[in-house]
C-alpha cells in the first residue's frame, strides 16, 4: 500500500509514505501520508480508525477525513518521533477512541472499523511510544533462523480486516535465488532492534523447505492452511 493514491471525503490528498506499528502486538497504529507540497514541514499521520478498505485495482486508500479536518489536525513536525502524548493529541481530536486502553488489538475493539471514542474521563495515555517502529525502517532487517542467517525482510502483508501484521516477506535469495518465503511475527523468538535483526524460531533447512511465496498470486486461506499445516503451528483464524 505504500504509493498508494490517498482520497479524502473531498479531494486526494497525496500518496501513503510508511505505516507505524506497534511492536508488542505487530499491528498498524498509523499511516504516515506524503501530502507534496500541500502541508510541507508537517507529518500527517492518519490511523486506521479513519481508513477504509483499500482498493487494489486501482491502488487507492480511501479515509473518511476532509481536507480540512486533516489540515487543521495538530501539527507533529517531520524530524520527530511521535510521543504518546502527541497520540494522545491527535486521538481526542479526531474524536477516535484510544487503542493503547483496553485488552483487545484495538483498545475495547478487534477490529478499528466503525470506532468511535467512549471515554470515562478517567483515562489516561501511557508511555508506550516507544514501541512504534516504521515498516520503511524495518524492511531490510536480517531474518536469523535458529542455526544460521536465512534472508531479510522484503515486504510486509497486512490484515486489512483488523489492520494486523500477518506475515513478513523474507527474501532468501542469497542463499536460495529468487525464492520468497512467509514468516508470521509470531513465530519470531526476538528483535534485536539495534542490530536490525530478526530471529526466528525455525531452522534454516525448515524454511528452506517451506512453501514457496509467490508475489503475484494473492496469499488465500488455502497457501496459509499449507503453511500453518507445514510449521505446525496454531492457526490464528482458529483460535
Amino acid at each position: 500500500m505504500r504509493g498508494y493514491v490517498l482520497q479524502a471525503e473531498d479531494d486526494e490528498i497525496g500518496r501513503c509514505k510508511d505505516f507505524l506499528f506497534d511492536d508488542r502486538f505487530w499491528t498498524i497504529r498509523h499511516m504516515v501520508a506524503d501530502t507534496g507540497k500541500w502541508l510541507p514541514g508537517r507529518k500527517i499521520l492518519i490511523s486506521p480508525l479513519a481508513l477504509k478498505k483499500p482498493d487494489w485495482d486501482s491502488n487507492r486508500l480511501p479515509v473518511r477525513l476532509t481536507k480540512q479536518a486533516i489540515e487543521d489536525s495538530p501539527d507533529l513536525k517531520t524530524d520527530e518521533p511521535v510521543s504518546r502524548q502527541q497520540e494522545t493529541g491527535l486521538f481526542q481530536y479526531y474524536g477516535w477512541p484510544y487503542y493503547w486502553v483496553g485488552g483487545h488489538t484495538w483498545g475495547v475493539l478487534d477490529v478499528p472499523y466503525g470506532a468511535r471514542a467512549d471515554r470515562d474521563g478517567n483515562e489516561k495515555p501511557d508511555s508506550g511510544d516507544d514501541h512504534l517502529r516504521s515498516v520503511d525502517e524495518v524492511t531490510g532487517y536480517h531474518i536469523q533462523a535458529t542455526d544460521d542467517e536465512i534472508g531479510h525482510v522484503e515486504d510486509f502483508i497486512v490484515d486489512d480486516n483488523d489492520w494486523t501484521i500477518r506475515y513478513l516477506i523474507v527474501d532468501t535469495r542469497n542463499w536460495l535465488p529468487g525464492k520468497k518465503v512467509l514468516v508470521s511475527p509470531a513465530w519470531a523468538a526476538s528483535v534485536d532492534w539495534g542490530q536490525s535483526k530478526v530471529m526466528v524460531k525455525m531452522t534454516r533447512d525448515q524454511v528452506k523447505n517451506s512453501p514457496e511465496y509467490d508475489p503475484s498470486v494473492p496469499v488465500d486461506r488455502n497457501y496459509e492452511e499449507r503453511l500453518y499445516d507445514y510449521y505446525r503451528y496454531a492457526k490464528y483464524w482458529k483460535v
